[in-house]
């Protein structure tokens, strides 16, 4: 319980970097470049990678890792801009069933009734959390534009998945992998845009960069050692990781940015601390029932 609440509380950080970043006229892109080169560091530095036993890695998993945490952003951007925010938030939320699916499907947890109750719960919260009644000011879709929000639905799964797979090797060495090929990639495409003159290159951005690689990096580390503490209830991370940085996220939203919530929004808050506890304590509210 403990990495996931600190890797929910990272989580949000970097949400609110983001958030934070056309205030402030950040350049995300740069910063999301020079996040990953911290993180190669902090990587190095207390995670101690065995760089020997590269040749033992599993590079197929780690290479697409590695492409997809960058890609992942770029599409993000390009769905915010044809579909806007609401409907790109939704994809995102919504991305929870793919590693739910998987935890029952790939890695063979078994399910109880009352876990079962809790994820139902959890997904229907997500639902309800999601702004839909701001749909009308959001930018008009255009007729390809679903394709954005399906590779946001997919992606972010996936990587969910991805990392599930990564806990069960060497997090040093793996993460290690993973952020230099996902610092070389990002690298060339801020190359290719300042070259192009579609980007100005800002040398500030690096030091925002590394500030959002600190809370990435404790993000990921943090979820990682989740699922090694649950090793074999991966749902539980997955579930409780989604849900609760939308509990936290609505709840900095409403604090400090001052957002309204309907009364569809609290209703799905209630459900979501509902399911939060329904999934890491199955056995109290089976017993709770039963009598």
């Amino acid at each position: 319980m403990l990495y996931v609440f600190i890797s929910i509380c990272f989580s949000v950080t970097v949400s609110v970097m983001f958030k934070l970043a056309k205030r402030y006229h950040i350049d995300v892109y740069q910063a999301i470049t020079w996040n990953y080169s911290i993180a190669i560091v902090l990587t190095w530095l207390f995670l101690k990678p065995q760089l020997n036993h590269l040749s033992n890695a599993p590079f197929a998993l780690l290479g697409l890792l590695g492409l997809l945490l960058p890609l992942l952003f770029v599409i993000i951007a390009a769905s915010v801009k044809s579909n806007g925010i609401v409907r790109t938030d939704a994809a995102q939320r919504l991305s929870l069933f793919i590693p739910i699916a998987a935890a029952f499907l790939l890695f063979n947890e078994v399910a109880t009734t009352a876990r079962l109750v809790g994820l139902i719960v959890g997904l229907v919260a997500v639902i309800c959390l999601i702004p839909w009644q701001k749909q009308t000011r959001e930018r008009k879709a255009g007729a390809s534009s679903w394709i954005y929000l399906l590779a946001v639905f997919i992606g972010m799964g996936i990587i969910d998945v991805l990392l599930k797979q990564v806990s069960q090797l060497t997090i040093g060495t793996s993460l290690f992998i993973v952020y230099t090929l996902a610092f070389i990639l990002a690298l060339i495409g801020l190359f290719y845009q300042v070259f192009k003159k579609t980007m100005r290159f800002s040398w500030p951005h690096i030091l925002i960069g590394w500030v959002l690689g600190i809370a990435n990096f404790g993000n990921i580390l943090f979820y990682i050692k989740a699922h090694q503490s649950l090793a074999k209830n991966p749902s539980i991370v997955f579930a409780s990781m989604n849900v609760g940085v939308i509990i936290v996220g609505t709840l900095v939203g409403v604090i400090i940015f001052k957002e309204k919530l309907s009364l569809f929004n609290k209703i799905g808050l209630l459900l979501a601390i509902l399911a939060i506890f329904v999934i890491y304590y199955p056995d109290f509210f089976t017993k709770l029932f039963a009598h």
